[in-house]
């Protein structure tokens, strides 16, 4: 199982997990984390298993019905079929393992270690354009974070090379905010390229975190190591496995 980390969030546990290490076969092989997925129940009950055994071991993994949305919600120890739909959830509660599934979103992980608060954010590009970073940071300051002490740390996404729009997406970020335009370059087809992470991470730095960091792995440019939505779309796939970022505060018995 490949775990990568942020340097800024050392101390905290947390991991950006790939698609090795897991029990899946065929489309979701192997590490498929998606229970909204065709993949078996059961293998993907066996994946988030490893998966929070090798990150957070003892902890109790909450997810979300992941709607795009900029929704974000205070973690509560409920059911994988009872999952509120939101895009982002924060906790205090030692012991509990925040998750959020991507396959070319950007997945952000956040922590105030001071103050004992973290969260978890799905950022595609709907969730980032109305809110999510800044609904995500406003939550953790309700349980007793401050923005000036938060770390936030964007893991894989689909990256500039690979995620190609069009000039309607384009107007939709410039509409909201002119200077959107610097996270748009013209491909090799001419037609504007956009960069996710970078957006991601603009938005975070206005919403007044201390830290941003960044790991700049394109998921659909890596199929051997990374789910893409995009990448099995092109490919006329007719589904696609999700890859679990979590991050988790330390257990009351640690």
């Amino acid at each position: 199982m490949r775990v990568e980390r942020a340097e800024a969030l050392a101390g905290v546990r947390h991991g950006f997990l790939g698609r090795t290490g897991g029990v899946s076969t065929g489309l979701y092989e192997s590490l498929n984390m998606g229970l909204g997925s065709g993949d078996s129940r059961e293998a993907v009950a066996e994946n988030r298993a490893r998966a929070v055994a090798a990150v957070a071991p003892g902890a109790r993994l909450v997810t979300l019905c992941q709607v795009h949305s900029a929704r974000c919600v205070a973690a509560g120890e409920w059911a994988d079929d009872a999952r509120p739909e939101a895009d982002a959830l924060v906790t205090a509660t030692p012991g509990l393992a925040l998750g959020v599934l991507t396959a070319d979103c950007a997945p952000v992980l956040l922590a105030d270690v001071e103050a004992g608060v973290i969260g978890a954010a799905h950022a595609g590009w709907k969730g980032a354009l109305s809110g999510v970073v800044e609904e995500s940071v406003a939550a953790m300051e309700r349980l007793g974070a401050r923005r000036a002490r938060i770390v936030g740390a964007i893991g894989p996404a689909i990256g500039p090379g690979s995620y190609e729009v069009g000039e309607e997406f384009r107007a939709r970020f410039l509409q909201a905010d002119q200077g959107a335009a610097r996270f748009f370059v013209e491909g090799p087809r001419g037609r504007p390229h956009f960069d996710l992470p970078r957006y991601v991470e603009a938005r975070l730095e206005a919403a007044g975190v201390g830290q941003c960091v960044r790991i700049d792995h394109d998921t659909c440019a890596f199929p051997e190591r990374y789910f893409s939505y995009r990448r099995a779309t092109l490919a006329g796939e007719p589904d696609y496995g999700r890859q679990l970022s979590l991050i988790a505060l330390p257990d009351r018995a640690a």
